[in-house]
């Protein structure tokens, strides 16, 4: 069995459950849903789904960061929106990060932590 490794970093948001911000196991990543939390403060501290989708992925992007991998190794990212009407806004901004296309799976659900508009989750190679 490979060994697996707890992710954790003060440049992210910290988790608000149960939970870790990533596990490695072998050489791959799993994130934790991230949400637009701002992990200065702790707070929801933007509206609109582009700000939104931005904080979002500046977590990932240092949740990635401290599990030795980053947005161009990702493989897999599921994405849960509020409101599907944010379909293009969101995908506008996740094209910024997610250049290499991985393969994704983009869901609206009925509500999210917070209220926030968006949560996405990443699995990606070390």
């Amino acid at each position: 069995m490979a060994e697996m490794k707890t992710v954790a970093t003060e440049t992210a948001p910290a988790a608000i459950g149960p939970y870790s911000q990533a596990i490695v196991c072998g050489d791959m990543v799993f994130t934790s849903g991230q949400i637009p939390i701002n992990p200065v403060s702790g707070n929801v501290e933007t509206e609109g789904i582009e700000a939104q989708a931005e904080q979002v992925m500046k977590n990932l992007g240092e949740v990635l960061k401290a599990a030795g991998s980053c947005f161009e190794k990702a493989v897999k990212t599921t994405c849960f929106l509020a409101d599907m009407a944010d379909f293009a806004a969101f995908n506008a901004v996740y094209a910024k990060y997610f250049t290499t296309k991985p393969a994704r799976s983009c869901v609206a659900v009925k509500t999210l932590p917070k209220n926030v508009l968006v949560e996405v989750e990443v699995i990606a190679t070390l």
